[in-house]
């Protein structure tokens, strides 16, 4: 299986140079030529005029985090990726490909969750070339490649979790966000590997109920939220009755029999557990009255 070779050329400078002299050369010669009328020197510099034309086109400029793919006739010769002026076999076909950082933002994509609810999706995923060969040679555009599967590692993910945890400790797309985007980036880079591509991250950049559903969903959030709270409250006014009736008989303040204790403990929940002021009624009586 092939792999990427880095090779570096010459120096473009120094080419040039070179190659500038043997213009100034073959001119003068082709001048002499023609003023001896000799025939078969004229043809000499004539050739060598133009081979030296030919060498200029293996010139080339080599930007930061840049390279070049290097074929001869359909053979891979290697991948230059030093930054400069360089000149290689002028015969050979390079394609440029960058290496640099870059960003890719999927469309919204409506998709079913584990659950079965529709819900819109997109993520923004960070990535760049590493391998050129697998870039250029593996698939024929790398880049709509590596946008196909990134939408389509997103929908995959969509369907694999709900997008609301119902149970505690379970992974869901809303409450999950630092797992799911290491899940996501794992995902995607295993797809885009083949084609020389690093996932450097991945994350959701967009989510939410489809509009069809996203009124009923969020007053199932309101609802369930609403539970919550309750239980929370419940579970405080019980123990403040609790400490309460401990206090009062542990301080020997006051001794109830379990009717006037049943009593006592329904109204402190009533006023611990309502949603409004509670208008306190005093008793100018007995306990009993």
């Amino acid at each position: 299986m092939h792999r990427e070779k880095e090779i570096r050329g010459f120096s473009g400078w120094v080419v040039v140079w070179i190659l500038s002299l043997v213009i100034v050369g073959s001119v003068q010669g082709l001048i002499s030529a023609a003023r001896e009328e000799a025939v078969w020197r004229i043809i000499l510099w004539v050739v060598v005029l133009t081979l030296d034309s030919i060498c200029f086109a293996g010139l080339t400029v080599i930007n930061p985090n840049e390279a070049r793919v290097v074929t001869l006739f359909g053979a891979y010769k290697g991948s230059v990726k030093v930054a400069g002026f360089r000149w290689v076999n002028p015969l050979t076909t390079r394609r440029k490909v960058s290496l640099r950082i870059r960003n890719f933002e999927s469309a919204k994509l409506k998709v079913n969750d584990r659950d079965g609810n529709p819900i819109e999706i997109a993520a923004v995923i960070v990535w760049r070339v590493v391998e050129t060969f697998e870039a250029v040679f593996n698939v024929d555009d790398y880049e709509h490649f590596m946008h196909v599967q990134s939408e389509s590692a997103v929908r995959n993910l969509a369907t694999t979790y709900p997008y609301d945890a119902h149970e505690e400790g379970q992974v869901s797309l809303r409450l999950s966000a630092g797992e799911i985007a290491d899940r996501l980036r794992h995902e995607i880079h295993d797809r885009l590997s083949r084609a020389g591509i690093e996932v450097m991250e991945a994350r959701i950049s967009h989510l939410a109920y489809a509009p069809e559903i996203a009124s009923a969903m969020l007053r199932r959030q309101q609802a369930s939220a609403v539970v919550a709270a309750r239980t929370k409250i419940v579970e405080g006014a019980v123990g403040m009755v609790e400490m309460a009736l401990d206090e009062l008989s542990r301080k020997h303040v006051v001794v109830l029999d379990e009717e006037r204790k049943a009593a006592m403990v329904s109204n402190l929940l009533v006023v611990l557990c309502s949603e409004h002021n509670v208008a306190p009624v005093v008793n100018a009586g007995t306990l009993y009255q």
